[in-house]
């Protein structure tokens, strides 16, 4: 039974947009703190999001094509998914994974511009399983 994967297409295109406006100098050159803040604050928004869509993604198509993944920690997930080539890395899936969860703690601006950068890392990974899924979805 195939997915229907056209949320995580939409997650995906979002978060490479509004990171590509962000890495954009010319455009974030002409803006005010507040608006480069507001951008960045978006790009990690389309991060959460994306991510939390891409594991729920992995684990469906593991439930459906392989087996149940009741109990399976987020680590066997990526472990699994890894197995089965919908994603390269698992130590890189659980350092986007520590990322994501940094993201309740954006107020501190440190924090912020660590999970921003690491969405860029995530976007490439996100990129790459949407293309898996879509390759291996029957």
């Amino acid at each position: 039974m195939p997915l229907e994967l056209d949320s995580l297409k939409k997650a995906v295109a979002a978060l490479n947009a509004v990171l590509a406006k962000s890495n954009d100098a010319e455009i974030m050159r002409r803006l005010d703190e507040v608006t480069q803040n507001a951008i960045k604050s978006g790009a990690i928004h389309h991060f959460e999001f994306t991510y939390e869509l891409c594991w729920k993604f992995i684990k469906r198509w593991l439930e459906v094509n392989r087996s149940p993944t009741a109990g399976v920690t987020r680590r066997g997930l990526f472990r699994l998914a890894a197995e089965n080539r919908l994603i390269l890395d698992v130590d890189e899936w659980m350092r986007h994974d520590d990322a994501r969860n940094l993201t309740s703690h954006t107020y501190d601006p440190a924090v912020a511009e660590s999970v921003y950068l690491a969405a860029h890392d995530f976007a490439r990974d996100a990129q790459r399983l949407l293309e898996a899924l879509e390759a291996r979805n029957d």
